[in-house]
């Protein structure tokens, strides 16, 4: 009999039993999340079930994130219900500016080896990077959570994605996630897991890994995962009580598909309006002025993402006129570094709009919308027809660098184009 891949594993351990791809898993969930966007209607699901206290409170977590702060009476009596929901059952609850239920879930530590995590948001694969099986929910499963604890899942089939060498000089993650997302196109991972491998894999730390986790589902992906290394446990280290060990794949695993990627050839891409797998060379790219220019998200909203795009301003000089630069840091954690380190003085003196840590102008509830017609370059996921609030609006997605860069020139541009001016 073959080898398992990492899913397989993985849900064989939060089963109870082996399983393998194509089987049912009835799995015990180790940590649960809601937004405000998805609570309501699983708080609704709940009480149709007859439920009336959640089985576990401490394995759930409720963040108000995609309406911080509310945009309307409306939002904001959703707010307060899900408040006193959450202060009722004992559910731990990360408040408006505390940051994005994804990231809140990293910085706690409750991603960790071996654990089965699901999200009522499809971008909760991004925990994947820490060596668990995550993936996202609807209201109604998320429901099912709050009663019973458990969850059911097909076990996914695996695409092997093996990287080799190292990213160049201006090239990034997201690049690299781009280029996957052209390979495979929006639907080429459908309900299977992206499983990272490789000697390229050791040049990517952390959180290079949660932009590659993050963007898997706009390949259709039902989770990402990646195997438990030094870089892995040094981000952990201090955040998981629990001492860390890892699973990893078996040698003799079966995948539906292998990739290999040369990291040294690749180069800086866009993702071109109105679909993540429309990608091309920026370099390949003609004259696309831009108004808007967006860094934060789930994706590209921590810490060391806008220091990269901080780097841009120092060497080549402020945004454009006539480009509206909007800021939205990840989490309440990464604004206080922010603030700690001066990056974030250093942004306002840009002109830059800081907004509320958060989901913000990402899905287009909260934040800076896009006027009519404009071009937005953006370090977000998802760049659909509407997306951010205007369906008019053409929203191009890129590295913080590529943004910064695009910023100063007031068209889409790299660092590498700004010094041949």
């Amino acid at each position: 009999m073959s080898g398992k891949t990492l899913s397989e594993k993985l849900l064989s351990l939060s089963s109870g039993r082996s399983v393998n791809a194509g089987d049912i898993a009835i799995c015990e969930v180790d940590c649960a999340m809601g937004t405000d966007g998805s609570i309501p209607m699983a708080m609704d699901y709940f009480a149709a079930m007859g439920a009336s206290r959640v089985h576990s409170p401490h394995k759930l977590l409720f963040a108000l994130d995609h309406y911080a702060p509310a945009p309307s009476p409306k939002a904001a009596m959703l707010q307060a219900r899900i408040r006193r929901f959450a202060r009722e059952q004992g559910i731990p609850l990360f408040d408006i500016g505390e940051g994005i239920g994804h990231q809140i879930v990293v910085e706690q530590g409750l991603a960790a080896p071996g654990r089965l995590l699901v999200g009522a948001d499809s971008h909760a694969v991004t925990y994947g990077a820490a060596n668990c099986f995550a993936t996202g929910i609807g209201s109604s499963d998320l429901a099912g959570v709050m009663m019973t604890g458990r969850v059911w899942l097909k076990v996914p089939e695996s695409i092997r994605i093996t990287l080799h060498g190292e990213l160049p000089p201006g090239v990034y993650p997201k690049d690299l996630a781009l280029h996957l997302a052209k390979l495979l196109g929006a639907d080429g991972a459908a309900y299977q897991t992206l499983e990272f491998h490789g000697d390229g894999l050791d040049t990517l730390d952390f959180e290079d890994r949660l932009v590659l986790a993050n963007l898997s589902v706009e390949m259709g992906a039902k989770n990402a995962a990646f195997p438990f290394d030094a870089a892995c446990g040094r981000y952990l280290d201090g955040r998981v009580a629990a001492p860390l060990e890892g699973l990893s794949a078996d040698p003799d695993a079966v995948y539906t598909r292998a990739l290999d990627i040369d990291l040294t050839t690749l180069c800086p891409y866009v993702a071109l309006p109105h679909s993540v797998d429309h990608v091309a060379r920026l370099d390949e790219l003609g004259e696309v002025p831009v108004q808007m220019v967006y860094l934060g998200t789930c994706t590209g909203g921590r810490a060391k993402d806008f220091r990269q795009a901080l780097a841009v301003f120092r060497q080549f000089g402020r945004p454009a006129a006539g480009v509206q630069l909007v800021v939205t840091p990840a989490s309440r954690d990464v604004l206080h570094a922010l603030a700690l380190g001066g990056e974030l003085a250093e942004l306002i003196e840009l002109g830059a709009i800081i907004v509320t840590p958060g989901c913000g102008s990402c899905c287009g509830t909260a934040g800076a919308i896009p006027e009519d017609d404009a071009n937005v370059i953006s370090t977000a996921n998802r760049n659909f027809k509407g997306r951010m609030g205007n369906p008019s609006a053409n929203i191009f997605l890129a590295s913080p660098e590529v943004c910064a860069a695009s910023a100063v020139a007031g068209r889409i541009a790299s660092p590498q184009t700004l010094s041949r001016r």
